[in-house]
């Protein structure tokens, strides 16, 4: 179901490679921290989510959030065009129970992305370089 969604050219643009992405997902399945669920409204799949402690990973655009901050990165289901906004915002309000930051980090140039992480409540228009040195736009939602 995943290698579908990562197939679908409003995904691709952004996680290329889909035989890899799934093969790091798999690679996650594994570790302790890495949380990972699917986003569902009555039996529908809305699209997929990892969230993680936010300064686990290397990732120098994060250094300077709080250290219980939780990283999420998410991709949408076809059948969750639309939605993304008010799915992260439910999934952000039950992680803001036991963090005090929440951060997203999208390619500076994604457009789409932005105004959902928008609508679910993050905000901030820093733009760093990753750690794969790619420009990405910061923004946070806090409790």
């Amino acid at each position: 179901m995943l290698a579908g969604w990562l197939a679908q050219p409003e995904v691709a643009a952004w996680w290329r490679v889909p035989d890899h992405q799934i093969r790091l997902i798999r690679e996650d399945l594994g570790h302790l921290v890495m949380r990972q669920v699917i986003a569902c409204r009555a039996d529908v799949p809305l699209g997929y989510a990892q969230y993680y402690p936010a300064r686990h990973w290397p990732a120098p655009h994060f250094a300077d959030l709080p250290e219980d901050s939780i990283a999420i990165d998410v991709f949408g289901a076809p059948a969750g065009r639309g939605q993304g906004g008010a799915w992260l915002r439910e999934l952000g309000d039950l992680l803001l129970r036991e963090a005090s930051t929440l951060a997203i980090d999208p390619a500076s140039d994604n457009h789409r992305a932005i105004r959902a992480y928008e609508k679910a409540g993050f905000a901030g228009d820093l733009v760093r370089t990753d750690s794969e040195g790619q420009p990405v736009r910061v923004m946070t939602r806090r409790r």
